[in-house]
């Protein structure tokens, strides 16, 4: 089923929580490295910014995942929406503690990087939804375009042309 948020048949918010996702997992990779005592500053640093930069790139993803999330019909299909939706909304809210914590003096890392073991876990519950949703649920999935592109001549390729008597002269 096509979503409403889609550009050329392609859904919005799929190609929008690619940001959000890889922002974390870097971010996650720079504690991981800030905790094995490398260049602690720059890497503290590093964290920070792509935290927060995930943050900003998850609720423009919201926006269009809601788009869809609302259009769906009232069934199973947007139940699954619903749930993947909470959870998405509890990994911003962990990143935006975590976040608040990290722009204060911190005595230690430990709560911190528990909050971002917990929500790089929930956006693993999270994409197995939302992949739940697109290929077992075909959410943002148009089955006929394969068919509708088949259809269509490809543009700047060497397509044989009908012979000259054969084309219209209007």
């Amino acid at each position: 089923m096509r979503t409403r948020a889609s550009i050329a048949g392609h859904p919005i918010h799929v190609m929008a929580v690619a940001l959000p996702i890889g922002l974390w997992i870097f971010s996650f990779a720079c504690d991981l490295i800030l905790l094995a005592g490398r260049n602690t500053d720059l890497w503290f640093t590093v964290a920070y910014v792509t935290m927060a930069g995930g943050i900003v790139g998850a609720l423009v993803a919201a926006i269009f995942g809601a788009i869809d999330l609302f259009s769906l019909p009232k069934g199973h299909t947007r139940s699954v929406g619903m749930v993947h939706m909470a959870i998405n909304l509890g990994i911003v809210a962990l990143y935006a503690i975590n976040l608040w914590l990290r722009t204060g003096e911190l005595d230690s890392m430990t709560v911190p990087f528990v909050l971002s073991v917990a929500a790089i876990l929930a956006l693993g519950v999270s994409g197995w939804l939302g992949g739940e949703l697109v290929h077992v649920h075909m959410v943002g999935v148009d089955p006929d375009e394969a068919t509708r592109r088949a259809a269509r001549p490809l543009q700047g390729t060497n397509v044989a042309q009908p012979p000259r008597s054969a084309r219209s002269h209007t």
